[in-house]
């Protein structure tokens, strides 16, 4: 396990994007973009039960998530690492408690169904800080 860096910690304070790589039964890339959390440890995407990333990650849980800085997407932090957990208990309380960050509502405002929180040990970071070019 490597520790995100600190200076990357306020990616997770921000509706940051995320880009999220599973891989597909026959081993090509999935790639989607997707809300990010961070738990002082632990990258957490939640997603829908049994869509496509979900399954990917119960057949290889290996994962890479991209998340760039939403006030400069040349700044970003890069983490490959395995799925450690698929937590299903207060996945949708989860949802809610980001839904503020990315949509500035209370709760998730999008459709309902069966969520999981997929948890993800960071074995490999890295990162990018460029300046910002002035305008």
């Amino acid at each position: 396990m490597e520790p995100v860096p600190s200076e990357y910690q306020d990616l997770f304070e921000k509706p940051s994007i995320a880009y999220v790589a599973t891989l597909l039964p026959d081993g090509t890339p999935h790639v989607t973009p997707t809300w990010i959390d961070f738990d002082g440890e632990n990258l957490l995407v939640n997603t829908i039960r049994d869509n496509r990333k979900d399954r990917n990650v119960r057949d290889d849980p290996r994962i890479t998530v991209a998340v760039a800085d939403p006030e400069n997407p040349y700044r970003y932090l890069s983490v490959r690492g395995e799925v450690v957990e698929r937590r299903e208990e207060n996945a949708r309380e989860h949802l809610d408690a980001i839904a503020e960050r990315y949509t500035g509502q209370p709760t998730y405002p999008g459709p309902s169904g069966e969520r999981v929180v997929l948890v993800i040990r960071p074995d490999a970071v890295s990162g990018q800080s460029p300046p910002r070019r002035s305008e």
